[in-house]
C-alpha cells in the first residue's frame, strides 16, 4: 500500500484535535464511538504512544499478534513498522492522545481504504 501523509479523511472519528505539531513530532487527540476504529496501518519512522483519557480502547497488533487493552490514564506505546488497529474497547465514547514521533510522519494503510468523506 502507499503510505499517506494525512489519513484523516480515510476514517471517521467523533472528533479530532491536533494540539501540538512541529517537525518530526505531533499530539493529536481523538474521540472514537462505539463502532468506530482506526484502521490496520503502520508508521514508517515514527512511534505511536495512545494515552487513554476517557472510556476504553483496545489495539490490535501485529509482529507478533497482540491484543492490549487500555483504560483511563493507560498508555501503550507501538514502535515504528508494527502493524495496528485501534478500536473502541467500551459501551460508550473513548477519547484518548496519541503522540506521534521522533521522525516524518506517514500512515501506511494494509489494506485499501473506503473514504470516510
Amino acid at each position: 500500500m502507499e503510505s499517506m501523509k494525512d489519513a484523516s479523511h480515510v476514517y471517521a472519528v467523533e472528533r479530532r484535535q491536533c494540539h501540538a505539531e512541529r517537525p518530526g513530532f505531533r499530539i493529536s487527540e481523538l474521540q472514537i464511538s462505539r463502532t468506530q476504529k482506526v484502521p490496520w496501518h503502520y508508521h514508517s519512522n515514527v512511534q505511536d504512544t495512545f494515552y487513554v483519557i476517557e472510556g476504553h480502547i483496545r489495539l490490535f497488533l501485529q509482529k507478533p499478534k497482540e491484543e492490549v487493552r487500555l483504560g483511563p490514564a493507560d498508555t501503550y506505546s507501538v514502535p515504528p513498522r508494527r502493524p495496528h488497529l485501534v478500536t473502541n474497547g467500551g459501551d460508550a465514547s473513548a477519547t484518548f492522545l496519541v503522540l506521534q514521533g521522533i521522525g516524518e510522519y506517514d500512515f501506511v494503510p494494509l489494506v485499501p481504504l473506503e473514504r470516510s468523506d
